[in-house]
């Protein structure tokens, strides 16, 4: 019989494809495993230094950018990247750890050719930095990475404002320099709240849900080192930063390049596979406000309250709730302990509920709805005075939830 070429020719490329990637994989695991365990030898002069700045991309752990310090040498043929944002979702617990603050990221090397590979594909741009540091210098801070990637060494205590990718890259580049990196002054840092925005502009539930989440010591104003968590702004102040040693001045960066250019395209097909809400906060939060009012005017005209929509609204806020005191009193994220929409979205309405529900049926008072709207009258008065940024659901939130509560109230008056 003869043998169709078509497909023949077809598995030749599939196996071929197959191959050059398990070969490109092998290549790159051992490139990996021969420099990170090679003893220290005698200063390598051909190595070359580099901070690497990737732009956002749209997953939310994306969003503000990503650093990366790549190390290349010339006399022996290695160029990887070190990168300290590994982190594994199937790690036992790893979003009960994460809203608890105690997360674990590892400093892990990657050929760089992989490393670009990835970001080629998210569409996102990367920006090099050559540092001007001298062989010494350059050997030392290598050195520092490799006793980094040991296993006892490599993982660490994340933390994203204080203990990143980007700070870990910062800290040890200041400690392998001879002297002190100074970097330019910038006016009008801000707070860790609007360096945040800046990055989660055109992500609307990204910023809402910080907001939401985020509490009133995010507002407060923060030095320019505790702004460069933000791989945007190290990048920035990398550019004119100065090697201080002696009295002696250099620049901390020798050349600045651009290793891979946006890609708009890659970009949207990227975005285009992960899930987004079809509706913005703001239109969500303006039908709900009118559902709110209609059913409260549905009510009064029926003489009787929809208890259901007390079970769901109850639910969503009670559990919500849960969520922000477990931030508020047990989290070690920075910035969530003082959190005053815990004033709107707190655990109480889970235990009132049962009891709302019997007085709903029954058609009697009941002292929640008084209690529970003097408290959110009380919050929209004082809200705008406050010292900390809310997110704009509260509002519509709140305004809900005194909806409810007046309705009730109403329907209680009219009913005596």
């Amino acid at each position: 019989m003869r043998t169709p070429l078509l497909p023949f020719l077809y598995l030749c490329a599939r196996f071929y494809s197959i191959m050059k990637k398990c070969l490109t994989l092998l290549v790159g695991l051992m490139t990996v495993v021969t420099t990170l365990t090679a003893a220290p030898a005698a200063v390598d002069s051909s190595l070359v230094v580099s901070l690497l700045t990737c732009s956002p991309g749209p997953q939310v752990y994306e969003l503000y950018g990503h650093t990366g310090l790549r190390v290349r040498s010339a006399k022996s043929g290695s160029d990887l990247v070190f990168n300290y944002g590994v982190f594994d979702f199937e790690a036992p617990h790893f979003a009960w750890r994460f809203v608890l603050g105690r997360t674990d990221y590892l400093v892990a090397p990657i050929p760089y050719s992989w490393f670009l590979d990835e970001y080629r594909q998210r569409g996102s741009s990367i920006t090099e930095q050559v540092l001007n540091l001298k062989p010494l210098e350059a050997q030392n801070l290598f050195n520092a990475l490799r006793e980094n990637c040991r296993p006892e060494n490599r993982v660490y205590r994340y933390n994203f404002l204080t203990n990143n990718c980007t700070t870990k890259v910062r800290d040890i580049i200041e400690n392998n320099v001879a002297g002190a990196v100074i970097y330019p002054i910038r006016a009008d840092i801000g707070s860790f709240r609007t360096v945040l925005h800046e990055f989660t502009l055109g992500h609307e539930w990204a910023r809402e849900g910080n907001d939401l989440l985020l509490g009133a010591a995010m507002d407060t104003a923060i030095t320019q080192r505790d702004s460069q968590f933000s791989p945007i702004y190290l990048m920035r102040d990398a550019d004119k930063a100065m090697i201080a040693f002696r009295g002696s001045y250099r620049p901390l960066v020798s050349s600045t390049s651009i290793l891979l250019q946006e890609d708009a395209e890659a970009a949207a097909a990227y975005a285009a596979d992960k899930p987004s809400f079809p509706i913005s906060p703001l239109a969500l939060s303006i039908i709900l406000a009118i559902a709110a009012v209609v059913m409260a005017i549905w009510e009064q005209m029926r003489g009787r309250i929809f208890w259901p929509a007390d079970i769901i609204l109850m639910l969503f806020q009670g559990l919500a709730g849960i969520v922000i005191t477990i931030l508020v009193c047990w989290s070690a994220h920075p910035g969530v302990a003082s959190n005053w929409q815990f004033i709107v979205l707190n655990p109480f309405p889970l235990i009132a509920l049962p009891f709302v529900v019997k007085a709903d049926i029954r058609h009697t008072s009941c002292a929640y709805h008084y209690a529970a709207a003097a408290v959110l009258l009380l919050f929209l008065a004082i809200a705008p005075l406050m010292n900390q940024h809310f997110s704009l659901l509260i509002y519509p939130i709140a305004f809900v939830m005194l909806t409810r509560a007046v309705s009730h109230l109403n329907l209680y008056r009219k009913h005596k």
